[in-house]
């Protein structure tokens, strides 16, 4: 008799237990969902009205959301005091479920960090989203361990002192990372790269601009808009240009040439200096030049009845002056920046003529523009200097049509 009220006892104890954990779990529920989708939801249109948009990161990345999880799981915490015979049970595995939620929870947090730093101007110089997920990488480790503790009801200092014997595994498992943090600091450190920065790495077929800078990854956009994908440690350890330099020094430089038929060049006659004087640009230059020239040559006594003797002007000389008059003058050029019009070595293809300036712009397009404009002018009044343009159709730009 007495034993079977005892069973008739722990069955009602055992109902009541039920029950009473069944209300605290719906209760939490309940709760959770208000929360959530009232509470929640008038914080979130408070936020959308305010002038800061801190606030507005933090919903974008759902940290709220997130924290919210951890409503029902404190509730029923808080009241496993309630169900002595579910406690031990229930204890540990609600501490699992609070420490991968508030983990979670981080994690969106360090996210919305961020966003917000990269708002601000800071941020194009010194990048932190590597270290943040270095935090988070550690958050993870350390959550890990303590689940592994509370699961085995051991001190996380015992499972942290087992994991020494796993160091060389672990060192193989995580050398990518490794190496990855290294990179990042020297990154960071040595200020090698910035988003927004133009980089070439030809190993990596990449050349664009630098739109993300992780722990393992730096993600760049190329000019035909494809992505690539370089490990942070890799493009550290090799070769890479920047061209952050150009873009900060405000000029962008043109270097090209053109190469001219050296079976044009020629010294000038009165009939041709008469022509270029007309020529806006060298007017004055032409004059100062024949009177430089004619003092020379008198004062040297030269027998100037000769073409050949003394010193003369050639097509090539003044074409030469022309041009670096022209982009003088030209107010899309740097003055501040050299600006050279060169003869280089002369070769199978003739004489090269190389332009050597900077734009006052280091936008590309307008960089291209600019420098088409000029291209465009010189090869159209080259032959106002009786000059040709090699090329190899065994033709010359610039030569006369006419019998």
């Amino acid at each position: 008799m007495l034993e079977n009220l005892r069973e008739m006892l722990n069955m009602e104890i055992g109902l009541f237990n039920l029950t009473l954990f069944t209300v605290i779990v719906l209760t939490s529920l309940i709760i959770h969902f208000l929360v959530k989708k009232r509470v929640l939801k008038i914080v979130e249109a408070i936020a959308a009205k305010t002038t800061t948009h801190w606030d507005d990161y933090f919903f974008n990345r759902r940290v709220f959301h997130k924290a919210v999880h951890l409503v029902p799981l404190l509730i029923i915490y808080l009241s496993a005091a309630l169900l002595p015979n579910y406690q031990p049970i229930l204890s540990k595995f609600l501490h699992v479920l609070i420490l991968f939620v508030t983990v979670n929870t981080f994690d969106a947090f360090l996210s919305a960090v961020n966003d917000i730093y990269l708002t601000m101007t800071l941020s194009k110089g010194k990048p932190i989203k590597g270290f943040l997920q270095i935090v988070k990488i550690l958050a993870y480790f350390f959550a890990s361990v303590s689940t592994i503790s509370i699961l085995l009801g051991k001190s996380p200092s015992i499972i942290l002192s087992g994991l020494g014997a796993l160091t060389a595994i672990l060192l193989l498992v995580f050398k990518d990372t490794i190496l990855s943090v290294v990179a990042s600091f020297q990154i960071s450190g040595n200020n090698l790269i910035q988003i927004g920065d133009w980089i070439e790495a030809p190993q990596f077929s990449a050349d664009g601009d630098v739109v993300d800078i992780a722990l393992h990854m730096v993600t760049i956009q190329n000019w035909d808009k494809t992505l690539v994908t370089i490990p942070t440690y890799k493009l550290v350890d090799g070769a890479f240009k920047n061209w952050k330099g150009m873009q900060e020094s405000g000029g962008r430089r043109i270097k090209r040439s053109i190469n001219i038929d050296i079976s044009s060049i020629k010294i000038c006659d009165e009939a041709m200096l008469k022509r270029f004087e007309k020529f806006h640009y060298i007017s004055g230059y032409i004059e100062n030049k024949q009177k430089e020239l004619s003092e020379f040559n008198k004062k040297n006594k030269i027998d100037d009845s000769n073409i050949i003797n003394g010193r003369r002007m050639t097509n090539i000389g003044v074409f030469r002056a022309y041009v670096y008059e022209y982009l003088k003058s030209n107010p899309n050029i740097n003055k501040n920046m050299t600006l050279l019009v060169r003869q280089l070595q002369p070769g199978p293809t003739g004489q090269p003529i190389e332009i050597y300036v900077f734009t006052s712009t280091t936008e590309w397009a307008k960089y291209e523009s600019i420098q088409s404009d000029i291209f465009d002018h010189i090869l159209a009044v080259i032959k106002e200097f009786e000059l040709k343009v090699y090329q190899y159709a065994g033709t010359v730009i610039g030569e006369s049509t006419k019998p």
